[in-house]
C-alpha cells in the first residue's frame, strides 16, 4: 500500500535540504506557506487556546515551527511519518522551544487506506483481468463504493475543540491519492493494459470523485472539530499537478501539461464549513526538467478560515 512507503519517500522529498532547494527554485512557495500560517497564528481571537495542531507535518519543511513554538504554549504534531516529525523538532534552534513541540503518530485520515486494503484483498483480481476492463473497473468501483471513510476521523490522541489554530499542511490530496494509486496497483500486477481503460470506465471515476469529495469532507469535519471557539484554520492543499519541458522564459506556460488532483467543489465544500478570512493560490515548483525527464510541479490553493459566527 501506498501508504507504508510514506516515510521512505518523505526521507528524499522533505527536511532541511529539501527546504534550501525550495529556498532556490521556488521561494514564492515557502513565504506563502509561513505567511499564512504565521496568518493565521495572528489572526485566531484572544480567548482562543493557544495551543497549535500541524495536520501532515512530516518534516515541516514548509512550515515554520520556530516562530510557531514561540507564539504558542504548544505544538502539536500529527503524522504518520514519525521520523520526519522527530526531523523537523530536532532542527529548533533552542531547547525550551523543543520541549513545547509534541508528537503524534496518527493516521489522519482516520484508516482509510486500511478499510480500502481490506475490500481490495476480497477481489480475486486475476480473474477479473480474464474478464477484461470493465470487470476489473467494476470491482474497483464497488470497493470504492463501499469503503468506510471515518467521519470526522477518530483521532484519541488529540483532544477535540482544543486548539487554536489548526494547520493542514499540504495533506489533503494524500488522503484521496494514495488509497486510489493502491487500486491502480493492484490492477498494474495483474494486467498493466487494462490501465489505459480506466478514464474510459464511468462508473469507476463516478467512484473514485465521489471518494474525493467524501474524504475532503470528512477532512475539513475534522479541521472543524479539533477548532477551539475563536480559533483559525491555515489550509494548504496542492490542487491540481503540472508537468514541464521549459522552465526560466516566457514560454513555460505553452509548455505545460495540468494535472487535475482535487475536485473543482474544493472551494465550495470548505465554505460550507467555515467563514473565509482569507483565500489565495499560488504555483510550487518540486522538479526541474532535465534531459529525458519533464519538471513537475503544483497549484496550490491556501485559506485561511474560521467557523462560521
Amino acid at each position: 500500500m501506498r501508504i507504508d512507503e510514506l516515510s521512505r519517500n518523505n526521507s528524499y522529498t522533505q527536511g532541511a535540504q529539501r527546504r534550501t532547494w525550495l529556498q532556490q527554485h521556488a521561494p514564492q512557495h515557502l513565504e506563502q506557506c509561513h505567511r499564512l500560517m504565521l496568518q493565521a497564528l495572528h489572526l485566531r481571537q484572544p480567548s482562543a487556546s493557544r495551543s497549535v495542531l500541524v495536520l501532515g507535518a512530516g518534516a515541516c519543511t514548509e512550515v515554520p515551527l520556530d516562530a510557531l513554538a514561540r507564539g504558542a504554549d504548544e505544538v502539536a504534531l500529527a503524522d504518520l511519518d514519525l521520523a520526519a516529525m522527530q526531523q523537523g523538532r530536532a532542527e529548533l534552534s533552542s531547547p525550551t522551544l523543543r520541549r513545547r513541540v509534541q508528537i503524534m503518530r496518527c493516521d489522519i485520515s482516520g484508516g482509510v487506506s486500511a478499510n480500502l486494503r481490506r475490500l481490495l484483498a476480497q477481489q480475486d483480481w486475476p480473474g477479473l483481468a480474464t474478464q477484461g476492463g470493465r470487470a476489473a473497473f467494476d470491482a474497483a468501483a464497488a470497493c470504492l463504493e463501499q469503503c468506510p471513510i471515518p467521519d470526522p476521523p477518530d483521532l484519541p490522541d488529540l483532544a477535540t475543540s482544543g486548539f487554536g489554530l489548526v494547520i493542514s499542511s499540504l495533506v489533503l490530496s494524500q488522503l484521496f491519492s494514495y488509497p486510489l494509486l493502491d487500486i491502480l496497483d493492484y490492477i498494474q500486477r495483474v494486467a498493466p493494459d487494462l490501465l489505459v481503460e480506466q478514464e474510459r470506465h464511468r462508473r469507476y471515476q463516478e467512484a473514485a470523485q465521489d471518494f474525493r469529495v467524501r474524504t475532503i469532507q470528512s477532512h475539513l469535519h475534522l479541521l472543524r472539530a479539533l477548532l477551539d471557539t475563536g480559533g483559525t484554520v491555515a489550509l494548504i492543499c496542492d490542487v491540481r499537478g503540472f508537468v514541464f519541458d521549459v522552465y526560466g522564459t516566457d514560454d513555460d506556460e505553452e509548455h505545460r501539461r495540468a494535472i487535475p488532483l482535487v475536485p473543482r467543489a474544493l472551494p465550495r465544500l470548505v465554505r460550507d464549513q467555515f467563514q473565509v478570512i482569507e483565500a489565495t493560490q499560488w504555483e510550487w515548483l518540486t522538479d526541474l526538467p532535465e534531459k529525458g525527464r519533464p519538471g513537475r510541479g503544483y497549484e496550490v490553493s491556501g485559506y485561511i478560515l474560521e467557523t462560521p459566527s
